[in-house]
């Protein structure tokens, strides 16, 4: 009678070969109703060697530097003229008023481009350096740190100075334009990009006169002087210094000053991460239903907007501490072709000279403008980084 009433067939009386998709659907055979149906695949663990992951990393490395870069570029430019002893800026310097009256007097001559000058190449420099960056550390971390149980401070701290070598090396005359472009206030003959470019590569350092001397004036000295001056000349010839090494002025103490800083700035990021994430506090700090990805099922939840930008902060902070010196030195030989009379200094050189201008002090001019304008970089790094992480599935 039920069946008459819903006008459909018990399936015993339909042939299994006359069955339609409709009719295994309404009544399963007996095969069906035993075994059941296969579960879809889990999804498979994305491996961080494989390509999908690494352009991933790369490019929510570079989406990071150049938001953060971005928000932070006024006080970069002001930071640069303090940093160099720019002649128009020393006056400003030591007080707690000189970047405000600096970032105005700026503004007021050239406007808001005025603030952002250089920043184009800054951008074309960032992108591949920090997308370099974060990518390398996630790759020499997978290998330094392959499980859990491997993790360690000094561990991070390698991680993150090994990774911020390998941008340096692949970036650092992207560098070295930007600071010139950033270092120039003059308003005739401002230059391009391309000029800039050709302004660098054509400096020569100035060779010491090679008059007459008053060491010696018997044939010996003229002979010694003689020699002396050949193995000169030979060991300029041998060391080019200029041309293409222009674009490296100043790399010896960014690997230096970058051992210290990724290092720590990593090491400290993922430090307060733990801490952040520790169970007494991770429901306050932590986003729920955000721990595992395709590329590490156990990695722990997003921490919150505010703790993963105070995680970040706290990194630029110590980081800042940690290098700022080798950063002043950088930054002096990189600007080395067009302040005083155009010699290529050595560290040894800048570092006698700093200590002569202002003591120990002038190792630390600019930290304060360091401070404000690093720990908001740092801290909108590593949350873009973080977030976009999330977001690219890995």
């Amino acid at each position: 009678m039920s069946h008459l009433a819903t006008g459909t067939a018990p399936a015993q009386a339909i042939p299994r070969e006359r069955r339609t998709p409709r009719d295994h659907a309404v009544c399963p055979t007996d095969d069906e109703a035993i075994v059941p149906k296969q579960q879809p695949a889990e999804r498979k663990t994305l491996s961080k060697q494989s390509p999908e992951y690494i352009w991933k990393s790369g490019v929510a490395g570079g989406l990071a530097g150049c938001v953060a870069k971005t928000v932070v570029g006024p006080l970069d430019r002001v930071k640069i003229l303090f940093q160099t002893s720019n002649p128009e800026f020393a006056k400003y310097t030591g007080k707690w008023s000189g970047v405000a009256v600096a970032m105005r007097s700026i503004y007021g001559q050239d406007g808001l481009r005025g603030l952002f000058r250089g920043h184009s190449a800054t951008l074309l420099r960032i992108f591949p350096y920090a997308g370099i960056k974060f990518l390398a550390y996630e790759q020499i971390r997978g290998v330094i740190i392959p499980q859990h149980e491997y993790e360690t401070h000094i561990r991070r701290f390698a991680s993150g100075s090994l990774a911020g070598c390998v941008s340096v090396f692949f970036t650092y005359p992207l560098e070295v334009i930007r600071v010139r472009l950033a270092f120039e206030t003059s308003h005739e003959g401002r230059s391009t990009l391309p000029g800039i470019c050709r302004k660098i590569y054509n400096e020569r350092p100035r060779l010491p006169a090679t008059g007459p001397t008053s060491i010696d004036t018997s044939s010996v000295g003229r002979a010694a002087v003689s020699s002396l001056t050949a193995s000169a000349n030979a060991a300029v010839g041998a060391a080019p210094q200029w041309g293409l090494m222009n674009f490296f002025r100043g790399f010896t103490p960014t690997l230096l000053g970058m051992l210290p800083y990724a290092g720590s700035s990593f090491f400290a990021h993922d430090l307060v991460g733990d801490i952040l994430r520790m169970p007494l506090l991770a429901p306050s700090t932590t986003l729920p239903g955000t721990a595992g990805s395709k590329s590490d099922p156990h990695k722990p939840a997003q921490l919150r907007y505010w703790a993963e930008l105070m995680a970040g902060g706290f990194a630029g902070f110590f980081s800042q501490t940690v290098s700022y010196p080798l950063e002043v030195i950088r930054r002096r030989m990189q600007v080395g072709g067009v302040v005083g009379d155009g010699h290529r200094l050595r560290i040894g050189e800048v570092v006698s000279r700093i200590w002569a201008e202002r003591g120990w002090r002038g190792f630390f001019v600019g930290l304060g403008i360091g401070y404000v304008k690093v720990v908001p970089l740092a801290a909108t790094s590593f949350f873009v980084y973080e977030r976009a992480k999330w977001m690219l599935g890995i």
